[in-house]
């Protein structure tokens, strides 16, 4: 077989033809990646283009809760839009009857923002957090940036964590607001109350299991974990 097939023939043993040809063909399909990635992505800036900018950036002489109550009511506006809450009952007090189902909130909530919603640490492996409460202000992969009470700016982690927060249970829109409409901006001079202080249903949310972005949530399908007890 060596001497009538291989001996004294030349072989070749790659194709450059082919090579040059799958090249071209990967470089301009990684082109319209970066064209498509750009377009979806225009107006935005990245992740370092925000940090040498210092977009986060933070005055900490400007952490007042107080301050931060108009985003925390644009926030429940939010989560009444998002979670399609109804309206309040103008006679009857609030029932359980009338809570809605948390079956169907679920999935809205794992995507959604939660700048301006009011975080506590319910359990954590750091004793010193366990209570912990505020106004998250910003979001991170693996923390919350969040003003307290107290005026002071606490970083907490995700990892090992676990998170309450609470939507209205109520919508907290007028009954002639639309979804086409945007939200309303809250009034600086509203009463200065939170949704703790209206009926309200509370989330436990496990912080190894939401160490993402909250952009990159929005994109996420999530599958049912078991969760391991701290």
């Amino acid at each position: 077989m060596y001497n009538g097939r291989v001996k004294g023939r030349q072989m070749l043993l790659d194709n450059p033809a082919r090579e040059s040809r799958n090249k071209k063909e990967a470089d301009a399909k990684r082109a319209r990646r970066m064209a498509e990635k750009d377009k979806k992505n225009k107006g935005s800036i990245g992740k370092r283009e925000a940090k040498e900018k210092g977009v986060w950036n933070f005055d900490e002489t400007q952490a007042k809760f107080n301050l931060f109550l108009p985003l925390h009511h644009l926030w429940m506006g939010y989560m009444s839009e998002l979670l399609g809450l109804p309206q309040p009952a103008a006679s009857e007090p609030p029932s359980s009857q009338a809570m809605p189902s948390t079956a169907s909130m679920h999935p809205k909530l794992v995507k959604a923002d939660f700048h301006g919603s009011i975080m506590t640490v319910r359990q954590s492996k750091n004793p010193c957090l366990v209570g912990l409460s505020g106004i998250v202000i910003h979001e991170t992969e693996n923390t919350f940036k969040v003003v307290t009470v107290k005026d002071k700016v606490k970083f907490v982690p995700k990892e090992n964590a676990i998170f309450a927060f609470s939507v209205p249970l109520y919508s907290t829109l007028s009954p002639s607001y639309k979804q086409s409409q945007p939200l309303p901006i809250p009034d600086p001079g509203a009463p200065k109350t939170t949704v703790l202080q209206r009926p309200h249903i509370e989330f436990e949310l496990h912080g190894n299991q939401f160490r993402f972005r909250s952009a990159d949530r929005a994109g996420r399908k999530f599958k049912h974990k078991e969760t391991i007890e701290l």
